[in-house]
């Protein structure tokens, strides 16, 4: 199937909500790189955790960080003002219901009035693979794909509010982007992981750097689908500018590993680190992957990095800004 040419980015400018963290960052880095001008939402410009952002290349030229918060309606239509499309990033992650529910669906809905008010061409929302796969009545022989929801009575019950908040603010997405008459295209990624261009470790590189240092002892009997950042910035981009991408979900996912996997990679890409060696679980079977399709981002021409590859790369970026140390450094037992 041929790639899909998109719309042009010279002259675009372009607005990425939550621009300082670590899928946006990258995500604002690559559109610079394409040459659009962006204009990224930060809670504050000044703050040194958002300085990382004025260094990459054509920041200086096209990039303005503006001060907004997903519950202040106005600094979001301050934000996305003359914007002719929006890359919905910015959203809580929490368990707490109070803190992630309500804000999660509000801001989507004052991020798309604000983009249908700017007159943008297409929304882009970042949704999660939370809200996809948490379905226990879904066959293990089912193949995920952008068909697929969450089952939110499940996720009350277990309260994982997290993925239940994703679930409704895509929801909520798709309903108010139809009421208010503008493009929407989503894209779902799974566990993402990857080099930081942010100073500070983020919650999914916390997966990988537990299995180094020590802190985890064991694995659990889990599966769990991974992808590199850098594919899902691309994947971002790609849906933006493909005009068959409006009104799809688009599944952000290279490979689907059992925990034993993860820590066997990195074993043996980095030997030494007390990367632990027994399961947490040694009673119940091995748990099974489950299949997915990421057929809709190939068929825009995304080729995806091999999730080993991916792993190498988190793991020299966290040696790299210090935030692991080598082996032999580490004030652990090892191993014999």
């Amino acid at each position: 199937m041929p790639v899909e040419t998109g719309a042009a980015s010279a002259g675009q400018t372009v607005c990425v909500t939550g621009a300082g963290g670590y899928l946006a960052s990258w995500l604002v880095k690559l559109l610079l790189e394409k040459g659009y001008t962006v204009k990224g939402t930060v809670r504050n410009p000044d703050d040194p955790k958002n300085f990382h952002l004025r260094e990459l290349e054509g920041a200086k030229e096209r990039l303005t960080l503006c001060r907004a918060d997903l519950l202040d309606y106005d600094s979001l239509r301050n934000a996305i003002h003359d914007c002719d499309g929006v890359f919905h990033i910015a959203s809580p992650v929490t368990d707490d219901p109070e803190k992630m529910v309500d804000p999660s669906v509000q801001g989507t809905r004052y991020v798309i009035q604000a983009a249908a008010e700017a007159g943008a061409r297409r929304v882009i929302f970042t949704s999660s693979i939370g809200a996809v796969n948490m379905n226990p009545n879904r066959p293990p022989e089912t193949v995920v794909d952008e068909s697929c929801w969450s089952d939110l009575d499940f996720c009350k019950a277990t309260k994982n509010w997290y993925c239940y908040g994703k679930a409704v603010a895509e929801q909520e997405a798709w309903r108010y982007a139809e009421e208010k008459n503008i493009e929407l295209a989503v894209v779902i990624p799974v566990l993402v992981m990857g080099p930081l261009l942010q100073p500070n470790i983020n919650a999914s590189t916390v997966h990988v750097l537990k299995y180094l240092t020590g802190s985890a002892k064991t694995y659990a009997n889990s599966v769990q689908a991974y992808v590199d950042v850098r594919d899902v910035a691309a994947a971002h981009v790609l849906v933006y500018e493909a005009p068959s991408a409006q009104g799809r979900r688009f599944l952000c996912a290279e490979s689907v590993l059992h925990r034993g996997e993860v820590v066997d990679i990195l074993d043996n890409v980095f030997p030494g680190y007390p990367v632990p060696t027994k399961c947490s679980d040694e009673v119940n079977p091995r748990a099974k992957p489950f299949k997915f399709s990421n057929q809709g981002l190939r068929d825009l021409g995304l080729s995806f990095i091999p999730v080993k590859q991916s792993l190498h790369d988190t793991v020299k970026c966290l040696q790299e800004k210090g935030h692991l140390l080598p082996p032999e450094s580490l004030q652990s037992a090892g191993k014999a």
